[in-house]
């Protein structure tokens, strides 16, 4: 069953056709070998979270993590995925215990309190977090909070909240890294040797009140593939007798033939960061963080298919194997394209304290200064040198935040209030070029502008009724505005104002701890929140390869209720925890994808207020340092229950399972130090199958767009030669698991890293 949509958007499906090129709508252990001395940044204690945390070190990091962004030190955290596809990927949001990997906007990413996230949309590609705004040589830990149990947050933390803390240095300090991935990916006819290179380099210093850090790095890649070009069986009158393919089946189990591949993805990528703090007192001090991020990526694609006389074939009707096939010029030539960007970030921050008050004001600021990509849109290989195409530009758009809080402590109390602004612009055209790879923009054929702003002011009191007993209260009052939206298309022509709306809403919070004993702690937390729908999610279409995104200005805010009751025993570096967690949503916000019309390979992808989703869960996490001599091990199991249990505009979905949650996820990362300057791990990584879509039609998990189990293990091993040498070597999915999260995933690979420290 196929959802049909209501009234109000038959404009939104004539949106979505108006995104289609024409021929398709014809159819914790100490490093001992580092002693540099740090200061980690200064931060206002401006809220005191009830939350259950995870956190993470930078020695752990360096001696556990394979991977060269601050991304991957996440990935054995418990109930949490980061979505990155390959070294560069900068389409890696974050999957936490009730969120799947296409709901970035119901997680919070922080670096010294400037916002990472990119809220500007819910999905997983332009709405990504900005990881590589931070750089691994900087941070100094990294805390996951569970849950949208603090007031000092948005409604964006239902799922959770990340807050990096990076350091200045105290004296002269240096790194130079350098690291090689090569992934083997053997699937249907590609079998490649993919590389990966890195090389970057940091500096840091201080000048009595003074102090400076700056770090660039030099990323390039080549991926697996991203996508496949599949087709179905028709009738294809005058068909070409075409030789090669592979018969498969969808995720809807439907026999296909699998007709290539695509989105080979070549990435080179630059960073550059510069921070400069300065203690304008000893109780005072301002801070700046720069940063530029430049990427070019070229996408090209293969075809399995030759015709008689052995020449590639990648379109037209086509008879293999006894069966009709009809690929139009865009099932090769949507996986062929260009990415340009140059993004610029900023954020100015004082933060203080004076006596009993610490407090907080930063603000920042994103800016799509260059953000173009090309599409071809003739049929192969012709379009390798050019021709017609389409060029989708969203220079222009990015967003600005200012938060400002304070905290007193007196009296059994730490009493929070704060303010927060926040503004996002959409600025996304697309063109019609004569020449897709050098051309200039002709004429617009789609657009999209809109702009979404949040105030909002908190209050919180963490308040120790008796030496056992801690109560924290707290609220959030946010006003929300959407406007200036448009839409305009060319065919089918319209050109639509959209009307200005806003909401009023209120999001109290709870939480008591009780520690009965000496290592004890039993914590029941409740909030409420409110998560507002971004502006792409209102304005925003967009055609991504062989995906159609098409917006819905009517969306309403989703609102979760949240509990969660957990005891823990332990301290920070030996514990155990288990956490019983629920969250009941109201108008939840999930995205749908199904065919665009019967029969065709491109999705349409829409988003949609679904009236009741649930989710209950058990979450139990292990952390045991030196559990023998010299041995650490920690791991985690979730096990969670979702489902829709109300959907009146899509009454199939009743009953069925969210989109994008496995039932059970677990780690286990084990570390050996055979000897003060070696460290070994082994780490197993662990998920079940899970849906694409919210009537569980997919049942095929492992195939192209079908989201399937896995189970991984990566091998990680360190060796200090000195403290200015370390070398690093690992093997990420050992097993050589070939697995789908809607696009195929990263098989065997092994990484080798050396770094220099002055």
């Amino acid at each position: 069953m196929i959802f049909r949509p209501r009234a109000p958007q038959r404009r939104v499906i004539a949106l979505a056709l108006a995104t289609l090129p024409s021929p398709l709508l014809a159819t914790e252990a100490p490093d001992p070998g580092r002693d540099i001395v740090v200061t980690a940044q200064k931060q206002a204690n401006s809220e005191q979270s009830p939350a259950t945390t995870a956190s993470v070190t930078a020695a752990q990091i360096d001696t556990v993590i394979n991977g060269p962004g601050i991304e991957d030190a996440l990935k054995y955290l418990p109930s949490l995925l980061v979505r990155k596809r390959n070294i560069g990927d900068q389409q890696a949001p974050l999957a936490t215990r009730t969120s799947g990997v296409g709901a970035s906007a119901r997680s919070l990413i922080y670096a010294d309190g400037a916002l990472l996230s990119a809220l500007i949309g819910n999905n997983n590609s332009s709405a990504s977090p900005r990881w590589a705004l931070v750089s691994p040589q900087e941070v100094d830990r990294i805390d996951v909070l569970y849950g949208p149990f603090s007031a000092a947050y948005p409604g964006n933390s239902i799922g959770a909240v990340v807050n990096i803390t990076t350091r200045l240095p105290d004296k002269l300090e240096g790194t130079v890294t350098s690291s090689v991935n090569v992934q083997t990916f053997d699937q249907y006819a590609t079998a490649k040797t993919l590389p990966g290179y890195e090389i970057g380099g940091t500096i840091g210093d201080r000048f009595g009140p003074l102090a400076f850090f700056a770090s660039a790095r030099h990323v390039t890649n080549d991926s697996q593939p991203l996508a496949y070009t599949t087709a179905t069986r028709v009738t294809a009158p005058g068909a070409t007798q075409t030789t090669g393919g592979f018969d498969d089946f969808n995720r809807t189990d439907t026999p296909i033939r699998v007709l290539g591949a695509g989105g080979f993805e070549h990435q080179g990528q630059d960073f550059f960061k510069v921070k400069a703090a300065l203690d304008v007192t000893s109780a005072i001090r301002l801070t700046y963080v720069g940063g530029l991020f430049l990427n070019q990526t070229e996408s090209s694609a293969e075809t399995y298919l030759s015709s008689a006389a052995g020449a590639p074939v990648y379109a037209g009707n086509l008879a293999i194997g006894g069966f009709g096939y009809a690929v139009p010029a865009s099932s090769f030539a949507n996986n062929v394209y260009r990415t340009d960007q140059r993004h610029w970030s900023h954020s100015l921050s004082a933060t203080g304290s004076t006596g009993p008050v610490d407090w907080q004001v930063i603000g920042t600021l994103f800016d799509f200064a260059k953000d173009s990509q090309r599409i071809a849109g003739t049929a192969l290989p012709g379009a390798l040198s050019g021709g017609a195409g389409t060029i989708t530009r969203l220079d222009g758009t990015g967003w600005s935040t200012v938060d400002a809080k304070a905290a007193w402590h007196g009296g059994g109390h730490i009493l929070s209030v704060g303010y927060h602004h926040d503004r996002y612009t959409l600025a996304s055209n697309r063109y019609a070029t004569s020449d897709w790879r050098t051309g200039q923009p002709g004429a617009l054929t789609l657009a999209a502008a809109g702009r979404t702003q949040t105030d909002a002011l908190w209050v919180q009191d963490a308040w120790t009724i008796a030496e056992p007993l801690t109560l924290t209260i707290g609220g959030r009052q946010e006003w929300w505005r959407a406007s200036n939206g448009s839409n305009f298309s060319a065919s089918p022509a319209f050109l639509v104002n959209q009307p200005s709306r806003s909401t009023p809403r209120f999001s109290p919070k709870a939480s008591l701890r009780w520690a009965p004993a000496v290592n004890w702690a039993i914590t029941a937390s409740f909030g409420a929140a409110y998560r507002f729908p971004t502006v792409t999610e209102l304005y925003q279409a967009i055609t991504t390869g062989p995906s159609i995104t098409s917006p819905n200005p009517t969306l309403r805010p989703e609102r979760a209720l949240s509990e969660e009751l957990a005891a823990q025993y332990g301290g920070q570096a030996n514990y155990v925890r288990l956490s019983l967690f629920s969250e009941a949503l109201s108008d939840a916000l999930l995205s749908q994808s199904a065919p665009l019309v019967p029969g065709s390979t491109t999705l349409y992808s829409y988003v949609q207020n679904v009236d009741r989703v649930r989710t209950r869960g058990i979450e139990l996490a292990v952390v045991q340092t030196n559990l023998l001599s010299g041995f650490d091990l920690s791991g985690s199991l979730t096990l969670i229950d979702p489902r829709i249990t109300a959907d009146t505009a899509f009454p199939d979905a009743i009953g069925k399972r969210p989109p994008q949650l496995p039932l059970r996820k677990a780690t286990i990362v084990a570390t050996w130090h055979p000897a003060r300057v070696v460290a070994l791990t082994a780490a197993v990584r662990f998920a079940t199958r899970s849906f694409g879509t919210i009537n569980n039609v997919d049942s095929n998990p492992n195939t192209y767009q079908g989201f399937g189990g896995y189970a991984v293990v990566d091998l990680r091993a360190v060796f200090r030669v000195n403290p200015q040498w370390q070398m690093a070597f690992g093997v990420d999915n050992v097993g050589n698991d070939k697995y789908f999260l809607f696009h195929p995933f990263p098989q065997r690979s092994f990484s080798a890293e050396l770094t220099y420290r002055l």
